[in-house]
């Protein structure tokens, strides 16, 4: 990023950077990095491609830092879930930012894609429901946060690939063997 992109970045979510709260994510591991450091690479990309696609630069930045911005791990609380911590991101987001609607749909839907595979595969997460409807994204920026938060997450992971697979082809193994009938 040039050093005015960079700037005007840097002025769009410099409050929320700064924030008490915020700088707590700082202490979860997310995706083998820190809960922060993938926000912040999600805002990051979030903007280069809200710059590319001529939308709401302010909205992409700010959802993509708050996309996942809950406190303590998805194992934690049933509100942290993998389907459901995207609902709690934005309350909380509201919570303590003056997030606009817009950026807090973005970042309640930044998990479509998951909701998609999991109405494919309704094995995955048997616990778990979600709607394709209220998780949809209904903007250009909801969209672009769930891109982007795709990309960064498959880019972290990425050296963590034969752990990662290995663990699908178990998970996926057990449930075969467990709901066969």
């Amino acid at each position: 990023m040039t050093k005015n992109k960079s700037n005007e970045f840097d002025s769009l979510v410099s409050d929320i950077l700064e924030n008490e709260y915020f700088l707590e994510t700082k202490k979860d591991l997310h995706h083998g990095t820190s809960k922060y450091e993938h926000s912040l690479r999600v805002a990051k990309l979030s903007y280069r491609l809200g710059r590319l696609f001529k939308v709401d630069l302010k909205a992409v930045a700010r959802a993509g830092l708050l996309h996942d911005f809950f406190f303590g791990t998805r194992k934690e609380k049933p509100e942290n879930s993998y389907l459901r911590h995207p609902v709690t991101a934005s309350c909380n987001a509201k919570r303590y930012f003056n997030v606009t609607d817009k950026e807090a749909e973005a970042i309640k839907t930044h998990m479509f894609h998951h909701v998609l595979l999991k109405k494919l595969f309704p094995f995955i997460n048997r616990h778990e429901e979600a709607s394709i409807k209220e998780f949809k994204p209904k903007s250009k920026e909801g969209w672009i946060i769930c891109v982007a938060d795709l990309l960064v997450s498959a880019m972290e992971l990425e050296r963590f690939q034969f752990t990662y697979a290995a663990n699908v082809a178990l998970l996926l193994m057990f449930n075969v063997i467990m709901f066969k009938n």
